[in-house]
């Protein structure tokens, strides 16, 4: 052959992202200067952008006067921003993922408003119709400016401070999605006051998984406040928030942010919540179903001689005692006969090797790269009789 025949050209670049992630109460009380300050300084040179809101549906009913709080804000501190006057609303929970319909009603506005690369796109809610906004953010114009204000536990220490959003599809959770960060975070603790028991109770999961895997000493933190967690004292759960968000935008920014291997840690415990969640028809939170699917790990880790009985033992004590439960109905009929559908659907969905993130210790992970049938079965029974 030619030696023409083996020209090639390769490209490689890097494209730094950042991006900050805010704590404050009150984010649009007119007294309140942190949103205006994030946006006159995004709008330097430009007077001319736009703004569109949407909203989760379960949030408005329980914050009835945040449309005018926010449009009073923008007329007094931000009138620079062409704010849309359509504030859209969409239903909260994984409705907003599994249909269609919503993620192509926000592409229909995005092209009635004119919404622009330059323009902005803010979504207020739980970490479900965060993903599914991020997602018609990404998709739109290949890419409109996201900011998350997150309104739920689970969403301020976790899902709202990544990168990734997602919608449901082929009956499977996360099937499509991007890799698309947003611009900023606001997280106002003040919106979690209104959250039903268990939606306070559901984003704690995330906190003890990250703690698991990455820092002992906050585990033990939360095993040391239990009491006032589940009091839902406000500074408890304050400073729980900021330590999982920190821990979780640290391992962003130093670990692999774009997932292009086939390690996912912090995905610790998720391969079997995710398909719990469906086969309960998403009546199981997310919070609920990774607090099992940690139970089953840890117990598993046990059992094939990674994680001391007593660890283990402390792992499940402090799960229960923020008031999760392993024995939810749909667990009991359907789990042990779709654990290892769950595997391969996770394997698929990694996109490589099955690669899971088991214990060695409270604070240290390990990769593993197969699961022994029988042991994890023994794993689930123990599971439901905990």
């Amino acid at each position: 052959m030619k030696e023409s025949h083996f020209k090639k050209i390769r490209s490689e670049f890097q494209v730094p992202y950042r991006y900050d992630v805010f704590f404050t109460n009150n984010l649009f009380s007119i007294e309140n200067p942190i949103f205006a300050n994030f946006m006159e300084k995004e709008t330097i040179g430009n007077t001319n952008r736009k703004l569109l809101i949407l909203l989760d549906e379960g949030f408005l009913l329980h914050h009835k006067t945040i449309e005018n709080e926010i449009q009073n804000y923008f007329q007094t501190r931000l009138p620079q921003i062409q704010l849309i006057p359509e504030i859209l609303v969409v239903p909260g929970g994984e409705e907003s993922k599994n249909q269609s319909k919503y993620w192509e009603k926000i592409l229909s506005a995005v092209n009635q408003y004119g919404i622009d690369r330059h323009s902005y796109l803010m979504v207020i809610g739980g970490g479900a119709v965060l993903d599914m906004v991020g997602y018609a953010a990404a998709i739109s114009h290949r890419g409109i400016r996201l900011i998350r204000v997150p309104t739920t536990v689970l969403s301020q220490n976790d899902s709202g401070v990544g990168v990734k959003n997602s919608i449901n599809y082929f009956g499977k959770k996360n099937f499509l999605g991007t890799f698309s960060p947003p611009i900023a975070v606001f997280n106002d603790f003040t919106f979690l006051h209104s959250l039903e028991e268990r939606d306070w109770r559901s984003g704690m999961a995330e906190a003890i998984k990250v703690s698991l895997i990455k820092n002992k000493t906050f585990f033990e933190w939360i095993e040391s406040s239990v009491d006032r967690l589940v009091s839902r004292d406000p500074s408890a759960m304050e400073y729980l928030i900021y330590e999982c968000a920190r821990l979780h935008v640290e391992h962003i920014s130093q670990g692999d942010p774009f997932e292009f291997g086939s390690s996912r840690p912090l995905d610790f415990g998720h391969w079997f919540a995710h398909k719990i969640e469906y086969l309960s028809d998403f009546t199981i939170r997310h919070g609920e179903a990774v607090a099992i699917g940690m139970a089953l790990d840890s117990i598993y880790s046990s059992l094939v001689g990674d994680l001391e009985k007593s660890e283990c033992d402390r792992i499940l004590s402090l799960l229960k005692g923020l008031g999760f439960s392993f024995q939810h109905p749909i667990v009991l009929e359907k789990g042990k006969d779709h654990l290892m559908v769950s595997l391969e659907e996770f394997r698929e969905h990694l996109g490589g090797k099955l690669t899971l993130l088991m214990l060695e210790e409270i604070g240290k992970s390990k990769e593993v790269y197969s699961v022994d049938q029988t042991v994890l079965e023994s794993a689930f029974i123990r599971l439901i009789q905990s």
